[in-house]
């Protein structure tokens, strides 16, 4: 293949970037959304617990939902996904990693990918069709 056209097909699959980015960022957040609606309206299903769920699995909740439905939305992007990256990670150290060293067998992998995905997106952003993108684009707006 010739450099010439690597770089027309690279230049191709870089205009798409902005929007894969936001494919990944809406599915991640709506795959986390799950876990919020499991452990307050018992969808999908209940969340496998006897009892009242307990005050720090609550505030997760809390935090899965609020930052969820931001991150699903594109709006505040990257705080929404600092703060979910951070509840990721604590969930991954304190509700696996106790269970084992190696994420496939003490079923943390869910929480790591969780965790880097929305670490990532702190830096890129929310990519295209998001309020992010919206507010930024509105005349007047000063960071236009």
């Amino acid at each position: 293949m010739s450099a010439n056209l690597r770089s027309h097909m690279m230049s191709k699959l870089a205009r798409w970037s902005p929007h894969a980015l936001a494919a990944l960022r809406i599915m991640t957040s709506l795959l986390m959304l799950q876990h919020a609606t499991m452990k307050f309206f018992a969808f999908p299903a209940a969340m496998p617990m006897p009892g009242p769920l307990p005050p720090i699995i609550v505030a997760a909740g809390v935090i899965e939902l609020i930052t969820g439905t931001l991150i699903v939305l594109g709006l505040f992007t990257r705080p929404a996904a600092f703060l979910a990256s951070g509840t990721m990670a604590a969930a991954y150290f304190m509700g696996h990693a106790t269970q084992g060293f190696w994420p496939v067998l003490n079923q943390g992998e869910t929480a790591i990918m969780f965790c880097f995905a929305f670490f990532y997106l702190i830096f890129a952003g929310p990519g295209a069709w998001s309020l992010d993108a919206l507010i930024r684009r509105r005349p007047g707006n000063a960071t236009a």
